[in-house]
């Protein structure tokens, strides 16, 4: 018996698996991140009916992983692979990046699991890369090594923000009131949608806000993007589209620092909710904007991935394949 994960800072999604080669589910369920104190205790309302002993363990965890070790960035846990080992009986545990692991799981993917944005001109044997908005923002790479692809992960969601227009100039300076450090992750997210709409409620000075839009969206912030995905004059669809533009253009950035020739893979729960207007074009437009480099940009196929375990079965994919 294996034990497999998906370790977010919103939820935590287990699974069991059998030693073999093709990943079967046995079993798997989704927690509440938030509900739990630690990844133990996740482990152990998971296991506690589970007689079959787990002989292997791997979990994609959202944060940088160094020794073994890993303090989530989103999420208060701090999580050991040899802490696991020793509570769980279990004789080896590893500990991957979640987009390590999403890059993993691509191999896993049917090709009805992928929606290509852009189909580009295939370059086989170059490199590929892997963007993911969701609670964070992951970014990995995929290099060649001249027989498979081998996912790296990184740390790129943190780096600083970089605005190209006066609009984002002045999101940067809201920002900086609210954080010492403005990343893409405080942009490029679900709390980073959240800061966008709050930021040109701000700017508007209460002009062309909805009242019904604007009450719903201070109760349930995930409305903003529901509200965004209607073409109406709201702030809720301008947050959406300043949202993607920033997106694409951070995507487009991983794209050179990696050399994606390969192709782009979007990941993260995000995404496939806002499929249909990630087809309108400010994505990708954001994303070629790259003075010199436009055509290059244009010829990298990007695929939208919408298969929501692809982290899971990429644990499953590395620990089975050992």
């Amino acid at each position: 018996m294996i034990l497999i994960g998906d370790i977010g800072g919103s939820k935590t999604h287990l699974g069991l698996i059998e030693e073999k080669r093709k990943i079967w589910f046995l079993k798997e369920q989704i927690f509440d991140s938030r509900d739990f104190s630690s990844l133990v205790s996740v482990i152990k309302s998971f296991l506690q009916r589970e007689k079959t002993p787990v002989k292997k363990a791997c979990f994609g965890v959202a944060g940088p992983v160094r020794n073994g070790r890993c303090s989530t960035t989103n999420l208060p846990w701090v999580i050991d692979a040899k802490e696991l080992q020793e509570i769980f009986h279990i004789s080896h545990v590893f500990l991957l990046n979640d987009l390590e692991a999403n890059a993993y799981g691509i191999e896993c993917l049917l090709p009805s699991e992928v929606y290509s944005l852009n189909e580009g001109k295939a370059a086989p044997d170059n490199n590929k890369a892997l963007i993911a908005a969701g609670t964070g923002l992951g970014e990995a790479g995929m290099i060649w090594n001249g027989r498979f692809y081998l996912p790296f992960a990184t740390e790129g969601g943190h780096v600083d923000f970089a605005p190209v227009n006066d609009v984002q100039i002045d999101l940067l300076h809201y920002l900086k009131t609210k954080y010492e450090h403005v990343s893409y992750e405080r942009i490029v997210s679900g709390p980073g949608l959240y800061n966008i709409y709050q930021f040109l409620v701000l700017r508007s000075k209460g002009e062309n806000i909805q009242p019904l839009e604007e009450r719903m969206i201070k109760e349930t912030p995930e409305l903003i993007s529901e509200w965004g995905m209607r073409h109406q004059n709201s702030l809720s669809s301008r947050a959406l589209n300043l949202f993607l533009e920033i997106y694409g253009a951070e995507a487009g950035n991983l794209a050179l620092k990696t050399l994606a020739l390969g192709g782009l893979y979007i990941g993260g729960g995000i995404a496939p909710k806002i499929l249909e207007r990630l087809k309108e074009g400010l994505f990708f437009s954001a994303f070629c904007d790259k003075g010199r480099f436009r055509s290059l940009m244009q010829d990298i196929p990007i695929k939208v991935i919408l298969n929501e375990k692809t982290a899971l079965l990429g644990a499953g994919r590395f620990i089975v394949s050992l």
